[in-house]
């Protein structure tokens, strides 16, 4: 099998701005892997208000080639070539009009084609009660690859419910040179860092909030947009409108632990990381998370699980700094090895591959 380099086109929800979403910053390390590994990149990615002007906090990457289109008009006008061209084409979930997107790319792509869900278990909430905002079952067969947020037995439902040729785990990762200890001392006793989530918003509350409320000469921070002005912040709580990517390796390592939060839908799901997970641990940050089914497995002995208030308040209160060190250590030394960008890019670049040589597939490509 070959090992030339490839030549792939993604259509990305964001790659240039990290306001409000997740995605910017999975894209970020995942290329950022691919490009140290010798292939190139095309990122297409729509344009919206909401991700331009000042919340733009990536507009020129140095690891792939980022275009931006009006529409799908403009999208086939213009990259009808590249796309055609592509040894691969990847369509991510999210994506504006996004189930028409993905007919023109099936269209028009002569390489594999595949569709990376960052979302897998609400498209998959979505898909059962008939919404096909930016993915239709249909297509889900069509493609020559399935790349899910979700591992488990999600890539199992995939194949079997919605005919997926190929399911296969991508989870997110970490950019191990911009996530990394800062050695500030610390500010906060308690962090997290989110967009506001109402699926996400009890638990913050159960497991941040209240804590602080029962605990008055403890400091707290969250930091992420869209909170609702009706939410009572305790007092001991320090609220951070936005803070781009650039800064969060001083949050974290300011932070005696973080807190991480879990939408309800990747919980029932399991096998799904957060990339705050990631990065916290990768700034040797101690962290506090909701249980869900393969956190053990991706992070064992390196996570705090807190199920209440009572829970929180007795890490923060009884733990001691050799314990929080001992299980940030673990935590760290495990993503280090598994879950970084250049790891990560090792098996999407696999995975195309596998794809392009398997029988099933209906798509040739110059890839194998």
């Amino acid at each position: 099998m070959s090992k030339r380099p490839l030549d792939i086109v993604i259509l990305g929800l964001s790659l240039a701005s990290s306001w409000g979403n997740g995605h910017a910053t999975t894209f970020r390390s995942l290329l950022r892997g691919v490009k140290r590994l010798g292939h190139n990149v095309l990122f297409l990615e729509r344009e919206v208000p909401w991700y331009a002007g000042g919340n733009r906090d990536l507009p020129d990457p140095d690891f792939c080639d980022l275009q931006f289109y009006q529409g799908l008009d403009d999208l086939e006008d213009r990259f009808a070539e590249r796309i055609r061209g592509a040894d691969a084409v990847i369509v991510g979930s999210y994506v504006p009009d996004g189930v028409a997107a993905i007919d023109q790319v099936l269209a028009l792509a002569n390489g594999t084609v595949g569709f990376y869900d960052i979302d897998t278990p609400v498209t998959l909430a979505k898909l059962r009660r008939g919404d096909e905002e930016y993915l239709s079952v249909r297509q889900i067969p069509r493609f020559d690859v399935y790349f899910s947020f979700s591992g488990g037995r999600t890539l199992d439902r995939l194949q079997s419910e919605y005919g997926a040729r190929r399911a296969e785990a991508l989870f997110c990762s970490v950019e191990a040179e911009r996530y990394r200890p800062t050695g500030e001392p610390p500010r906060w006793d308690l962090g997290y860092l989110g967009t506001y989530s109402d699926d996400r918003q009890p638990t913050l509350e159960k497991l941040l909030l209240e804590p602080a409320r029962r605990l008055p000469e403890c400091r707290f921070v969250v930091a992420g947009p869209q909170y609702p002005d009706t939410i009572d912040w305790p007092d001991n709580v320090e609220r951070i409108e936005h803070l781009p990517p650039a800064e969060h390796a001083s949050f974290y390592s300011r932070q005696r632990y973080t807190l991480n939060v879990t939408r309800a839908d990747m919980i029932a799901a399991g096998w799904s990381p957060s990339v705050r997970l990631f990065e916290a641990a990768a700034c040797g940050t101690p962290i506090i998370s909701d249980a869900w089914d393969g956190l053990d497995k991706l992070l064992p002995g390196g996570v705090a699980i807190a199920e209440n208030a009572d829970d929180v308040v007795a890490l923060l209160r009884d733990r001691t700094d050799e314990e929080r060190g001992s299980m940030a250590a673990k935590a760290k030394a495990t993503v280090l090895a598994d879950h970084t960008g250049d790891a990560r890019a090792l098996e999407f670049i696999s995975a195309l591959r596998q794809a392009a040589a398997s029988p099933a597939a209906e798509r040739k490509s110059a890839l194998a």
